[in-house]
């Protein structure tokens, strides 16, 4: 079974050599980029599984190579930051990241990190980064949701408001997805974390709240309240 392919753009040469055999040792498939438009050109020639990349890289940043990919693609993208208070980060989130990752990090860490954005977008990796059999997205509930003049069809993975459909990127959808299943229910930002970004440890609630305001824009500000100090809901 082919190995999992990851593009990794990074301009720094020790940091992309070193993190590139970190991840093939565990059995990805890598191509590395120097800069963006090369970044880029590789994507669109080699469509990868998952996009990995720094946020400062010359040519074109990597939140714009970000929001190129996710103009053409719904494939997941995790950003690469040297700072964890660096608006990149919420700039990279908001211009459709999935997920980021502080610089320096321990290449552990960054595996558990692809492998858990990548489960979430159904595709579960044993060691060798390829599928294992006994491990699959959840079943969905097959059925159509309604709230006011939204449909959450649970089996189809579609998303409809007024009629007309709603594109969402994987996490988009899986964050409607719990939401529907609860709704009226508060559901807390570490929750959310959780059951949405399979984070068995502490996260940045920041990924929750950008990825809150991304589906709003999408299915109307008022669907989702935010219940100050406790999270947010679904209006039933």
């Amino acid at each position: 079974m082919a190995a999992t392919h990851v593009l990794f753009v990074e301009d720094d040469d020790v940091i992309r050599e070193a993190t590139q055999l970190a991840l093939e040792r565990v059995g990805f498939h890598v191509t590395a980029a120097p800069d963006g438009l090369t970044g880029l050109e590789r994507f669109r020639a080699d469509r990868p599984d998952i996009a990995l990349l720094d946020v400062m890289v010359p040519g074109l940043d990597g939140v714009s190579l970000c929001r190129r990919i996710r103009d053409e693609s719904t494939v997941p993208v995790i950003m690469l930051s040297a700072r964890a208070d660096s608006i990149d980060v919420v700039l990279g989130l908001e211009a459709g990241a999935d997920d980021y990752v502080t610089k320096p990090f321990d290449s552990a860490v960054l595996v558990a990190r692809l492998r858990a954005v990548l489960r979430r977008f159904g595709h579960a990796h044993g060691r060798d980064g390829g599928p294992r059999a006994e491990e699959t997205a959840p079943d969905p509930a097959g059925e159509v949701l309604r709230f006011g003049d939204l449909e959450v069809d649970t089996e189809g993975m579609e998303v409809r408001k007024g009629g007309e459909p709603v594109a969402l990127t994987p996490t988009e959808m899986r964050l409607l997805l719990e939401f529907s299943a609860a709704p009226g229910t508060v559901l807390s930002r570490d929750r959310l974390l959780e059951r949405v970004w399979d984070y068995g440890w502490g996260g940045d609630t920041r990924v929750v709240d950008v990825h809150v305001q991304r589906l709003r824009t999408k299915i109307g500000q008022e669907r989702i309240d935010t219940v100050r100090g406790f999270g947010y809901k679904l209006r039933g």
